[in-house]
């Protein structure tokens, strides 16, 4: 139960956005409008992000599992420390912090919709709703059913399920309109500060399995950074490529051997669904791991104090 601790991480920041952002369904408004911020992300029109690229570093997340059933198994209690605080939230002030930062808080809801932190979740969701405003990306997410699905833990397959059919919505909206750029800075805030969560997680009460599934996230670690390298002429780009590039420094010694295992088919929303049973075997040392800890939080911490 304890071995797809990222992937869920990842929809649970996803089906919680993907809530907040349905909030602002009706403020979709026109890509181009003059009131959203374009000052500081060069669009780059000569590029072009395929569906596929941002859709198989989702699909990399690993297959999904309840992420509670991880945390309550081991034990670790609620830490406010671990969230990116809100207090801030006013000087994300251009599109490149606002993406980042919908990243970010939107994997902290995960985490704070595990232990049911219900009034944080409220602040968070305000917080969130505000940045997606500016981004114009509310209208793509069916904010009923979403909520609906959010408040039954035994429809978590069918939430995540349409988390990620909006997120892909939104991504394909955002190249279409030349801000494949922007899709790029929200995977990358889930994706880190997920990564963060593990982190800290793991120096509170050190553990095997969530070590090995941090030592197994090189593998989308490089598929980010190959991703951001499209884009590295801006200067945004630039910075946080270099610093993921650190981060894959920490990563090289981790060594990953992929044990194919048999095929599983499921029926999931009336549709058949084959789960590949493959066994990851992860070969991290304590020294490794305290350097990607180290690593992670300096990253994190830099980009939230933007």
């Amino acid at each position: 139960m304890m071995k797809r601790f990222f992937y869920v991480l990842f929809l649970c920041g996803m089906s919680l956005l993907s809530v907040t952002l349905s909030t602002c369904g009706n403020s979709g408004g026109n890509p181009e409008d003059p009131d959203t911020p374009k000052d500081d992300v060069d669009t780059n029109t000569n590029v072009v992000i395929s569906e596929g690229a941002i859709n198989d570093i989702i699909g990399s997340f690993s297959n999904p599992v309840e992420m509670a059933a991880l945390i309550n198994d081991l034990g670790v209690p609620f830490s406010k420390k671990f969230l990116t605080p809100t207090d801030n939230a006013d000087e994300y002030d251009t599109n490149f912090k606002k993406s980042i930062a919908l990243g970010i808080l939107s994997a902290d809801l995960g985490y704070l919709n595990v232990y049911n932190k219900t009034s944080s979740v409220v602040n968070y969701i305000t917080v969130i709703k505000r940045i997606a405003d500016d981004l114009k990306v509310g209208q793509f997410f069916d904010f009923q059913t979403l909520k609906r699905l959010a408040t039954n833990n035994e429809n978590l397959d069918s939430l995540m399920f349409l988390s990620v059919s909006s997120f892909h919505q939104m991504d394909q909206h955002l190249r279409e309109t030349k801000r494949s750029n922007l899709s790029v800075l929200v995977v990358t805030g889930v994706w880190l500060e997920g990564l963060y969560l593990a982190t800290q997680v793991v120096k509170e009460k050190p553990n095997d399995k969530i070590s090995e599934r941090i030592g197994e996230q090189k593998n989308i670690l490089s598929s980010l950074t190959g991703i951001l390298k499209v884009f590295s002429k801006d200067k945004n780009f630039a910075d946080l490529l270099k610093d993921l590039q650190e981060l894959q420094t920490a990563y090289e010694g981790v060594k990953i051997t992929i044990v194919q295992g048999t095929p599983e088919t499921k029926i999931e929303n009336g549709k058949v669904v084959v789960y590949q049973k493959d066994v990851s075997i992860v070969d991290i040392s304590q020294e490794q791991l305290i350097n990607i800890i180290n690593t992670t939080e300096k990253i994190r911490n830099k980009l939230i104090a933007l």
